[in-house]
């Protein structure tokens, strides 16, 4: 099986267990990965035939800018959801990582969501 990898993409947004965290943004990184087979997008080099990486990033950017939820977890899963509602994708992995302040000092707490299409 062949891997598409978007690493580091960061967003703001309004999430976490205290009210100071839903209050003010705060930058959120998010790496994703999925399974597919490119046999045949190696073969045409046609868009069409993978997946668009564009549409991924959409998916990361409009949940973590988007509603404000408790958890990372909570975040994670709902990207892991659209990403693999794409056609073509078979599995994927996400990873949501956050600095929390109240808990200096940490480089990161982050969270890993693997799903895999029925």
């Amino acid at each position: 099986m062949d891997r598409i990898a978007l690493q580091g993409m960061a967003f703001s947004g309004r999430h976490g267990v205290g009210s100071a965290e839903r209050e003010r943004a705060q930058r959120f990184k998010v790496d994703i990965e999925v399974d597919v087979d490119l046999s045949e997008a190696g073969r045409t080099d046609r868009l069409s035939d993978t997946i668009d990486y564009r549409q991924m990033r959409a998916i990361a950017k409009q949940t973590i800018e988007g509603e404000s939820v408790t958890l990372i977890e909570t975040l994670a899963t709902r990207i892991a959801e659209g990403v693999l509602a794409l056609p073509k994708v078979r599995s994927v992995t996400v990873r949501v990582a956050k600095r929390p302040a109240s808990m200096s000092p940490i480089e990161a707490a982050a969270v890993h969501i693997s799903r895999t299409r029925a």
